[in-house]
């Protein structure tokens, strides 16, 4: 266990993300407990969480973002140009970096983990210099995006993200892309095209089955089907990370990509549109230090998978 006694915790809250109205109080009281000395800060829109940051470094040892998936990428930047440790309470909807990161829903176990004072460097995806831990994406998932209600999205959390999905897919249509890593370049038509940074991304779903958010590489996924409908018959290979094995997914791996279309389209990173077309997509190797369970610090799932594959070739 790290001392995290008499550190000073920015605790940076979200109001309107879903959990938001929650009081905090027996979050900042398991803080305190733990040693820790906390001041509050409210942002209503997220470029404010990065200006919060860079305007109050100078006083916290380090930052605690209480919001969803958007609030912890609104706030990545600041936090690695600070040097300061991040802890994250997941009050969002989807809330896949604290799934990544094997933090728990429960805000008061959450804080704990941050009190317990462990830590796991983590990569930063950027795209056209906007931040991202879990995705980013061209195509369905931004016009999912757009198309979400925000109030449908806070009142019924994932089941409004399916209804709005149900609407996307029936006026979905191809789109003409150029990828190009490490010099090369292919042009594609496709539903979607996905970078993934992190291991989990919407609500569950797995960028690549053997992905890790400090592998110090991103993960790239086209869906290239004829027919969209075929996306039912994808949905558990989606869940498990084995998308790449159908015929109808490109798949690609490097540190950088970058993606050009005909005409400029909105680009999606973790939930939030933050630009467009042509796209830069680059890695940061272990970029931030974040407070994460022991459990999800020493073991890797890519380890697993190695000892795992040991064992039964022995």
């Amino acid at each position: 266990m790290n001392d995290i006694t008499n550190r000073r915790a920015l605790l940076l809250i979200n109001p309107k993300a879903r959990r938001g109205q929650e009081s905090l109080a027996p979050v900042v009281e398991r803080l305190e407990a733990g040693g820790l000395r906390v001041s509050v800060e409210t942002f209503e829109a997220l470029p404010e969480i990065a200006r919060d940051i860079v305007r109050l470094r100078h006083r916290a040892d380090l930052v605690i973002v209480c919001g969803g998936d958007g609030s912890v990428s609104s706030a990545a930047v600041a936090v690695m140009e600070s040097g300061l440790p991040m802890g994250i309470i997941p009050m969002g909807t989807a809330n896949d970096l604290a799934r990544t990161l094997e933090i728990p829903l429960d805000l008061g176990k959450a804080a704990d983990v941050i009190v317990e004072g462990g830590r796991r460097l983590i990569d930063i995806g950027t795209v056209n210099g906007h931040a991202f831990f879990n995705v980013a994406s061209i195509g369905l998932s931004t016009d999912l995006a757009q198309g979400l209600d925000p109030a449908l999205k806070k009142r019924f959390g994932r089941f409004g993200y399916a209804l709005a999905a149900m609407k996307v897919l029936t006026k979905a249509r191809h789109f003409e892309a150029r990828i190009t890593e490490k010099g090369a370049t292919t042009e594609v038509e496709t539903y979607q095209i996905a970078v993934g940074n992190g291991r989990h991304y919407g609500g569950g779903n797995v960028v690549e089955e053997t992905a890790e958010i400090d592998d110090g590489h991103l993960d790239l996924y086209s869906l290239e089907m004829t027919n969209l409908w075929k996306m039912a018959l994808l949905l558990r290979s989606f869940r498990s990370g084995t998308h790449g094995a159908w015929s109808e997914v490109r798949t690609a791996r490097c540190v950088e990509f970058d993606i050009e279309t005909k005409r400029p389209m909105p680009v999606n990173t973790d939930g939030e549109i933050v630009t467009s077309t042509p796209a830069h997509f680059k890695v940061h190797p272990k970029a931030i230090s974040v407070f994460a369970p022991a459990a999800a610090r020493i073991q890797p799932r890519t380890k697993v998978l190695g000892d795992a594959v040991s064992a039964n070739s022995g």
